[in-house]
């Protein structure tokens, strides 16, 4: 566990996790009301790269992280039962912009945001094992990707700004939600995100982690009996208004059950397949006994 302060609760208890929260719509329900469910831990914000790299340094305790990143050092990690950020179909916020139909554009190069390791090898598998592809280029740009977007360059955008730019490249030849993609030939939904843990935090207080798992599933139960206030909490954040922030969450699948681990499961291979991962790994979770 990190070296800090502990931060006294509402009933006594100390707690000195560090949990990381993506910066994006998508993790909202996860955290609106975390704190009136007795969590007492440190918030910590960013990017999922940014996170990932966290919390395999030590700097945070766990996080709803890449599944990529579990997957390339699941070794350091356990997860959280029964939770996930995926898609079932269409996910809405990992989309590929094309400015030309996309069977087209074998040999053209990719602008990337770099934000996230799984969907940018999610977009490399689904481009080699079901259009054929023999290689993806792919690159993260210094300017923005909007920018190579507007000239062209076949982009994928993540999160926030995926959801922004849909609205204004509307035009635009093709928009390929990654998530449907997935769905559209697996038949299995896609885990972007799972709630992972360091496995050293777990050996220094499982019961704490274990409480937190509890805030969790609470939090989240909140949010959605309450989806109005927590679109309430994020006006002028965004692009969407509430009623179309509602609609994107209840869309989206915040559930870890044998169907996701299955996708889950396919998609390490798939990586292992095309050299992205050097082999599958075990799926973990935090010991409950």
């Amino acid at each position: 566990m990190n070296e800090q302060n502990p931060v006294a609760s509402r009933d006594g208890v100390t707690s000195s996790l560090r949990i990381g929260q993506i910066s994006y719509l998508n993790v909202a329900p996860f955290f609106h009301f975390l704190p009136d469910t007795g969590f007492c831990g440190e918030i910590v914000s960013g990017v999922p790269a940014e996170l990932n790299q966290m919390l395999a340094d030590g700097r945070i305790d766990a996080c709803p992280s890449s599944s990529f990143e579990y997957g390339l050092h699941a070794d350091d990690y356990l997860l959280i039962p029964g939770h996930s950020i995926s898609s079932i179909g269409p996910v809405r916020s990992v989309l590929l912009f094309c400015p030309a139909p996309l069977e087209t554009l074998q040999n053209q190069e990719f602008a990337l945001t770099g934000e996230s390791a799984t969907s940018v090898n999610l977009l490399k598998i689904l481009l080699q094992e079901f259009m054929g592809f023999t290689q993806v280029v792919c690159r993260i740009p210094q300017e923005p990707v909007e920018t190579l977007l507007e000239r062209g360059t076949p982009s994928l955008l993540i999160g926030d700004r995926a959801l922004a730019a849909a609205q204004k490249y509307s035009g635009m030849a093709q928009i390929i939600d990654l998530g449907d993609f997935w769905y559209r030939y697996t038949g299995l939904p896609f885990v972007f995100a799972l709630w992972i843990v360091r496995r050293q935090a777990v050996e220094g207080d499982r019961a704490a982690l274990l409480d937190f798992a509890r805030q969790l599933q609470q939090a989240r139960s909140l949010s959605f009996e309450r989806l109005d206030e927590v679109a309430s909490s994020r006006k002028g954040q965004g692009e969407l208004d509430s009623a179309e922030m509602i609609k994107y969450w209840r869309e989206l699948s915040y559930d870890l059950s044998g169907e996701h681990l299955q996708g889950l499961l396919r998609y390490f291979s798939l990586c292992c397949k095309y050299g992205l991962l050097p082999r599958v790994p075990e799926i973990c979770f935090i010991p409950q006994g």
